[in-house]
């Protein structure tokens, strides 16, 4: 079992279970990303909470070679790396400008700048006995970030009372994930794992809690805007010429279309014949 990273039996369940579950959080959002893909944009998605994960599977990729003896921490944040660096680039092609170009950025500056940084001063002006725990300690502020960062779309819900971007299986793989990996932590006594699992559960825990509230209030507001885009499908534009004013642009029912000459022009009688359906101020 010491090939694994651990000789401790509780240890080593927790930790293939964590990356079991780990997985499953990186396949998560899948749907999201198969969502953008079929509408060709990012909507309202952020690009924030998948940069910061990859930022720190990479710490704890790092820490792991650090500490020696961890391939189950190599093992699921290596695919971590993978899945987070597939997901950027979807959301690259995808997004509008401002939001790629914001992206880009914190990528360079965050994803490459940063962590070459911290390798760079963790490696070359900290003494090896040390740098295990310094390495440590930066990653539990990383991943405190990782678990807070989805903290934006939960004020968006309650802003909104819409679920619509807050996925709710990667809120409920996240909760799943951080207590194996708490329980990894503790049986291998390593604190620097266990730490930000705790606030991983509650903030998790947290979205879940919300997606049960406003779920149906998300519902019922979908159904409305269905219904609206469907009636403004069925309706075109035409110019309603009104002696002595400008012209003002109405919405009018394709099965109104008689009254329309061949300039398109609805004259204000024919409107006021229609007034049953159609006021005009």
């Amino acid at each position: 079992m010491a090939i694994l990273g651990t000789d401790n039996t509780l240890a080593l369940t927790f930790g293939i279970l964590g990356n079991i579950i780990s997985f499953l959080v990186y396949m998560a959002p899948m749907l999201t990303f198969w969502r953008i893909y079929k509408r060709k944009s990012t909507e309202g998605f952020q690009s924030l909470p998948y940069l910061v994960a990859l930022f720190s599977s990479m710490l704890w990729l790092y820490y792991a070679s650090v500490k020696t003896n961890a391939i189950l921490l190599i093992t699921i944040n290596s695919v971590g790396c993978v899945m987070e660096i597939f997901y950027i680039i979807i959301y690259l092609i995808y997004a509008h400008k401002n939001a790629r170009s914001l992206t880009i950025k914190l990528l360079m500056v965050m994803n490459l700048g940063s962590f070459t940084l911290i390798l760079l001063i963790t490696h070359f002006a900290i003494p090896s006995s040390f740098r295990v725990k310094v390495v440590g300690w930066i990653c539990v502020s990383v991943s405190v970030s990782v678990f807070a960062a989805p903290l934006s779309i939960v004020a968006r819900v309650i802003r909104t009372k819409s679920v619509e971007f807050m996925p709710f299986w990667l809120s409920f793989f996240l909760t799943l994930s951080a207590i194996m990996w708490f329980a990894y932590g503790v049986f291998l006594k390593d604190i620097c794992i266990a730490i930000p699992n705790v606030l991983g559960f509650t903030l998790g825990l947290l979205q879940m809690v919300l997606y049960a509230v406003y779920r149906k209030s998300g519902a019922r507001r979908n159904g409305v805007t269905e219904e609206r885009d469907q009636a403004l499908e069925s309706t075109r534009n035409v110019v309603v010429g009104i002696p002595m004013r400008t012209h003002e642009v109405f919405p009018t029912p394709l099965n109104d279309a008689g009254n329309v000459n061949e300039h398109g022009i609805v004259s204000a009688n024919g409107a006021k014949e229609k007034g049953n359906s159609m006021e005009i101020k």
